[in-house]
């Protein structure tokens, strides 16, 4: 063997020993903490297993923790016990949560972002530092912040309706009512409770920084020649924004809506903080809440698997449907 093919042949070595040492812990950490994880789920998910009790079998399954099959999945759709309905009535929380949310956010962001781009360079590190820093900020500091301003009694927002009310009385017109903004279980807007509605303005006011950002970069990486072709052909920034630049958008749209609603399922900080429990009536309960309930505070550790395993598919189908419609097969 030549020399140059024993330089070769040690590189090779090198990469391969480098490949394998600093891969190996990642392999394990993931194996130890995310997949047999997963995978304990879905096996408690066919038991009724609870940490109180013994079982005979394997990891504590058989016995005092029988396997029950497909029952607790067969309960969530047509039984009538507590859990039962508590799980309808988070998964319905749940969906409203995440359909509100993806919508407005998308409506916040994507104007967000071009409205950045459009002011001066020296201008924009400073805007984006200011919208993106609510991301940043600890989820249990927003939640007792935002708790602080829906205070029934002295909270901002029940302040500013006072302050309106003054102004309003001697006019003669009516004003608004101070609001229990985050346990009234009689207060709706358009048939959602006020509790979900007001969670719902604290969580998009901590996340849209995000994807504010992730649309300036791609805003950034549009080629400009596509704007300046359509300003030749004399169209208005209108046009080109809603011709040109939100379908060469549509990639990153799929990015940010999929994220965005992988994270509004997994909503749980916030609620649990300013609505613990799920609020009045179980008005803002989700199925993070129903899995931590179920698991930590009554060791229903087999139903609470379950809904992650309900939650886990619901998740699945609905990305499959963004890919479905948002999907391109093109690049620029």
């Amino acid at each position: 063997m030549s020399f140059a093919e024993n330089i070769f042949t040690g590189r090779e070595s090198s990469k391969k020993f480098f490949l394998t040492t600093s891969l190996t812990p990642m392999i394990i950490y993931l194996a130890i903490f995310s997949i047999l994880p997963v995978m304990w789920a879905f096996l408690l998910a066919f038991f009724d297993y609870s940490a109180q009790r013994t079982g005979d079998g394997l990891l504590g399954l058989g016995g005092a923790n029988p396997y029950i099959g497909l029952q607790n999945f067969q309960n969530m759709l047509a039984g009538e016990s507590l859990e039962a309905q508590q799980f309808r009535l988070s998964l319905g929380n749940t969906i409203v949560f995440a359909l509100l949310v993806l919508p407005i956010n998308l409506l916040i962001t994507i104007p967000l972002a071009v409205l950045i781009e459009s002011i001066g360079t020296r201008w924009k590190p400073i805007f984006r530092l200011i919208f993106f820093l609510p991301v940043v900020t600890s989820s249990v500091g927003v939640a007792i912040m935002w708790g602080y301003l829906y205070h029934p009694q002295n909270g901002l927002f029940n302040g500013l309706i006072v302050m309106l009310s003054n102004l309003l009385t001697p006019l003669g017109i009516s004003p608004p009512s101070r609001q229990i903004w985050l346990t009234n279980p009689r207060a709706e807007i358009a048939g959602i409770p006020l509790a979900m509605l007001s969670i719902i303005v604290a969580y998009l006011w901590q996340d849209f920084g995000y994807n504010t950002i992730i649309f300036i970069a791609a805003l950034q990486g549009i080629p400009e020649h596509f704007r300046e072709a359509a300003n030749v052909d004399g169209a208005n920034g209108w046009q080109i924004f809603r011709h040109i630049t939100l379908p060469l958008l549509r990639p990153t749209i799929l990015l940010t809506s999929v994220l965005t609603m992988l994270s509004a399922f997994q909503v749980f900080d916030l609620i649990q903080i300013m609505t613990p429990g799920g609020g009045a009536q179980g008005q803002t309960r989700v199925l993070t809440i129903d899995i931590y309930e179920n698991a930590f505070r009554f060791q229903r550790m087999g139903w609470s698997a379950s809904v992650s395993v309900a939650l886990f598919l619901l998740v699945m189908l609905i990305t499959l449907i963004q890919f479905r419609l948002l999907r391109t097969d093109w690049e620029y």
